[in-house]
């Protein structure tokens, strides 16, 4: 008695047995894959740093603390280290068109904490 079934001369166990392999594989991809921090970097990142000061930002603007041309006319958002003291922080700026002063400055330490905002980046 003949427990394997010839189709073309391939065994169909052999192609189940590829398939189950294939599928075990394409499950553990993602346990291998992983983005977003690096080990044993800091637990906050740059992009972290931008996004905590939009919404900061939009919050100002909601409140009427920066007038509208802060939101029409917005043409660059930068992110940068500096050194307050002994310790380096995140420096997110929002650079506009035109007025008086051009950008305004947020900052956060390492750990994401606000550390506070003006106009001149000091």
């Amino acid at each position: 008695m003949h427990f394997y079934h010839k189709a073309n001369g391939i065994r169909w166990p052999a192609i189940i047995a590829l398939a189950l392999s294939l599928l075990i594989l394409i499950g553990t991809l993602p346990v291998w894959s992983h983005g977003g921090k690096s080990h044993g970097g800091t637990g906050f990142s740059p992009l972290q740093a931008v996004q905590k000061a939009t919404e900061l930002y939009d919050r100002l603007i909601k409140m009427e603390k920066l007038e509208e041309a802060w939101e029409t006319g917005l043409t660059a958002i930068n992110v940068s280290t500096r050194q307050a003291g002994d310790k380096p922080e995140y420096m997110v700026r929002f650079s506009r068109v035109e007025g008086n002063p051009e950008s305004v400055y947020f900052f956060f330490d390492q750990q994401g904490e606000y550390s506070g905002s003006n106009f001149t980046g000091q």
